[in-house]
């Protein structure tokens, strides 16, 4: 099983006059431009996706969709609560034990949430050095069972790198 940890982009500043519910902040004009050159870096790095998995925020959501669309995945993204702020990792964990083996699994979230999910996928332990920027990505590999701690790392991938990926043209 491959799984691919992508924080949701830039979104606009907290703003509670705006957005009294932060869960509703979305992207920023800006992030949905970095996001998308970011998902299609991305993309040029795994074609092969099963599903992407979000929380629900609508950050998050916005960035799943950029996602699929660079991945060309007709399936629906999967709102996962989980994976939202202060969600429960074993609940993701439990959530990815019932996919197979060979799928390719995308989990769109926030910091520091999904570093920690990357610290027990990789030592069997949530960790919080391991910090994704936005619109970055973490890439693990199970050879057999998903196990806390049985991961290993395939790439850490910062959006710099990803959005030059993800440009027409360049090389990989």
């Amino acid at each position: 099983m491959r799984i691919y940890l992508f924080r949701h982009g830039p979104a606009g500043t907290r703003d509670v006059a705006r957005w009294p519910d932060d869960a509703l902040r979305p992207l920023s004009p800006r992030g949905v431009e970095r996001t998308e050159q970011a998902a299609r870096g991305l993309a040029r790095l795994e074609r092969a996706a099963t599903v992407v998995v979000s929380s629900p925020l609508t950050r998050a959501m916005q960035t799943a969709k950029l996602l699929r669309g660079a991945l060309e995945l007709e399936a629906p993204t999967e709102q996962l609560p989980a994976l939202a702020p202060g969600g429960s990792y074993r609940a993701i964990l439990e959530r990815l034990a019932r996919f197979d083996a060979n799928d390719v699994v995308f989990l769109v979230g926030h910091e520091p949430d999904l570093g920690k999910l990357a610290g027990a996928l990789l030592f069997g332990t949530p960790v919080s050095s391991l910090s994704l920027k936005k619109a970055g990505a973490c890439a693990i590999v199970f050879e057999g069972p998903l196990k806390p701690g049985a991961g290993r790392l395939r790439g850490f991938l910062a959006p710099t790198i990803l959005r030059r990926i993800g440009r027409k043209g360049a090389k990989i």
